[in-house]
């Protein structure tokens, strides 16, 4: 059985350049694990590669949703497992890609997802509309710090899950598992850029989006549904520009509040994934990269 391997890392860490690599050495393929890649039209913003620079190589869950649609991470977990599942029958090297630590515990992790309680889920739902997630989310760190970390104050979505399940069983993190894998050979490899490099980086990269169209895209989404969508409206960027389109924010405050998003949620990223003993780190700009990569996999068809 071919193993399952997970580029991680911070965001513009080179994620995506380093799994199409892999990808292409082992005769393998791209499983998005990015939370926000599944949604159609959401290109820019969202980093995707475009298909003529992909090499070839086949991508799962990418553009497999509307924006108006909620993929809960049970569901994306159902559909990433079977995305893992069709490479290993055809002898394929599933290769994980995304900076989305909860989605890729999700999906090699024995992660199992307490029911819902439509009470409890609609009373948190009331506090959201009324009080906006900052207040869930200072309630969150109030009743289980740990999970509040995890996930960004601006997540209406997932904070009223976390705390329906705090509500429900006293706890959420205490439903994550420990760092073993439901796979029997698992590769996990991080990529590591100082922080300083990175701040560079992710100005880089957001000046980039803004030059290659980002507004445009967001305007071209507003007759899909994008602003009233509960779930992509909230991607970094996006909420931003949805912002400056309301005439909320100036456009700068929106690329400046972009930049500054982007760097919390790096830093975030980089708590998250350095918790997971099995990430072998390799520096972003080693000269070997691919191949250190590969020798890590140690994988032949």
């Amino acid at each position: 059985m071919p193993p399952v391997v997970a580029v991680v890392g911070p965001t513009a860490s080179g994620k995506s350049d380093l799994a199409i690599d892999l990808a292409v050495r082992l005769g393998g393929e791209i499983v998005n694990v990015d939370a926000y890649q599944v949604y159609r039209g959401m290109d820019v913003g969202t980093a995707k590669t475009p298909v003529d620079e992909r090499r070839g190589v086949p991508h799962h869950l990418i553009d497999v949703m509307d924006v108006t649609e909620t993929a809960s991470v049970a569901e994306f977990q159902h559909m990433a497992r079977a995305a893992v599942a069709d490479c290993h029958a055809r002898g394929v090297v599933p290769v994980l890609a995304g900076g989305s630590a909860l989605y890729v515990r999700a999906v090699l992790d024995p992660l199992d997802f307490p029911g819902t309680d439509p009470e409890v889920r609609a009373r948190w739902d009331a506090v959201l509309e009324t009080q906006g997630p900052e207040h869930l989310h200072a309630l969150l760190a109030e009743r289980d710090p740990a999970a509040a970390a995890q996930i960004l104050p601006t997540n209406g979505r997932r904070l009223v899950r976390a705390l329906e399940v705090v509500e429900m069983t006293g706890s959420f993190t205490a439903t994550m598992p420990g760092h073993q894998a439901v796979y029997d050979d698992v590769v996990m490899i991080g990529l590591e850029v100082p922080r300083d490099v990175l701040d560079v980086r992710i100005t880089t990269r957001v000046d980039r989006m803004w030059e290659a169209g980002l507004v445009d895209e967001v305007r071209s989404l507003l007759p899909a549904g994008l602003a009233g969508s509960p779930t992509a409206s909230r991607a970094l960027g996006y909420q931003q520009v949805l912002a400056f389109l309301a005439g909320d924010i100036t456009e700068d405050e929106a690329r400046e509040q972009t930049v500054t998003g982007t760097r919390k949620f790096a830093r975030r990223q980089e708590r998250w994934f350095r918790k997971d003993p099995r990430i072998a780190w390799l520096p972003h700009d080693a000269v070997d990269l691919g191949d250190r990569a590969e020798r890590l996999v140690d994988w032949k068809a």
